[in-house]
């Protein structure tokens, strides 16, 4: 029934030496689909570093094994190295992608989008004991301490979703559009939304060292305080 949801694909290369390795790292010790997807979840979240500036379009970037590689994403990357995990402890995940309206983002990545508005925000569906549940694997903890936002823990029973407010009652994020569920990356489709402004972000933010997003978060932070 939810084959096509454990199955490799082009993007979601479960089956390369790199992402089974991490998953088998990863699920050490877990023994159901419930505590091997909390593990996974985890894995992704804080072992993937989170960078919305150094994102390549190339089809071969969008690959978990290179995502991998790499050690950081954005939120479409790291949803993507989740799925691969999953579906490579044979547990079905899809990609699911909606609009968000993030109020924390920093004031760099609002001028290089000219939006807080998040087209094709990425995150998963996980089938486990007979139910779609969602997750977002995005934020990594060191990230959500520096903009006060609690970080996203995940149960292995309930949906978790980017929590409507911060620590400090400001609003947070906001779902606007939902685009649906996928069996693979719509890469086509995110190109074309990174169309407008795509190539202004990564002319100003190609040469941005790591951990940029996250001292841009911590100084904006301390400004404020």
């Amino acid at each position: 029934m939810h084959e096509e949801y454990l199955r490799p694909t082009e993007f979601i290369d479960s089956e390369s030496p790199a992402v089974q390795s991490f998953a088998k790292e990863a699920v050490q010790g877990a023994r159901t689909d419930v505590e091997k997807a909390i593990k996974l979840y985890y894995a992704v979240r804080d072992g993937i570093y989170y960078d919305p500036y150094r994102i390549e379009t190339t089809r071969e970037a969008f690959k978990a094994s290179v995502i991998l590689g790499k050690g950081y994403g954005y939120c479409v990357a790291k949803a993507i190295v989740l799925a691969a995990a999953c579906r490579a402890q044979g547990i079905a995940c899809r990609l699911h992608f909606a609009d968000v309206r993030n109020h924390l983002t920093t004031e760099r990545l609002k001028k290089i989008m000219q939006t807080d508005i998040f087209t094709y925000h990425g995150y998963n569906d996980l089938f486990l004991e007979g139910r779609w549940i969602k997750v977002t694997p995005t934020f990594n903890s060191s990230l959500c301490e520096r903009f006060k936002v609690k970080s996203l823990d995940f149960d292995g029973l309930n949906d978790a979703v980017f929590h409507p407010f911060d620590m400090e009652g400001r609003r947070h994020m906001e779902y606007i559009a939902d685009h649906g569920s996928f069996a693979d990356v719509p890469y086509e489709k995110i190109i074309e939304v990174f169309t407008d402004f795509v190539d202004v972000a990564i002319a100003q933010a190609s040469a941005t060292e790591a951990g940029a997003f996250e001292r841009e978060a911590e100084a904006e932070r301390k400004l404020k305080s």
